[in-house]
């Protein structure tokens, strides 16, 4: 059973890491595109893949994270790397749901509102578009650390 707990775990985790390496991919291609109805298509695609793939991922990383733990005897705050893997995990969460999903629906909304109008303001794209790489990468790297932790499993102080 402890297996089979791991596997959904680690499913759960590529389709999560998957997700977000794949809005970065298509955020640079419609940046490249310098049309701005590309740029609202793909941040609307990027919304609703958060809906299908990065919400129900979280939910499926931790539920399985815990089961995993559980099963194999493993004190989930007391386990360092288990511990930090949370507090990274949580970090990114935060990030995204603060700063990150409110930067996409701006920015879909402004292009949108370009497309509909004749008019992009792309001095106020290229702001929020700045905004939005640095916490992507903060919602990026965070859940990367956790995974690093998780396969490397270094001895660290939990609670």
């Amino acid at each position: 059973m402890y297996l089979f707990a791991k596997l959904l775990h680690v499913i759960a985790v590529i389709l999560f890491m998957g997700n977000i390496i794949t809005g970065v991919f298509w955020k640079m291609h419609a940046e490249r595109a310098k049309d701005p109805r590309s740029i609202a298509e793909v941040f609307d695609g990027i919304i609703r893949s958060d809906r299908w793939f990065t919400i129900p991922g979280t939910v499926a990383i931790v539920a399985a994270g815990i089961w995993t733990a559980n099963i194999g005897g493993y004190p989930i705050l007391g386990t360092g790397w288990i511990f930090w893997s949370i507090v990274l995990f949580t970090l990114s969460g935060v990030a995204f749901s603060i700063w990150l999903a409110p930067l996409q629906r701006k920015i879909r909304n402004l292009a949108q509102a370009g497309v509909e109008s004749g008019r992009f303001d792309w001095d106020q794209y290229h702001a929020l578009a700045r905004a939005w790489d640095i916490w992507g990468l903060v919602s990026l790297l965070t859940p990367v650390g956790a995974v690093v932790l998780m396969v490397l499993k270094p001895t660290l102080p939990g609670l």
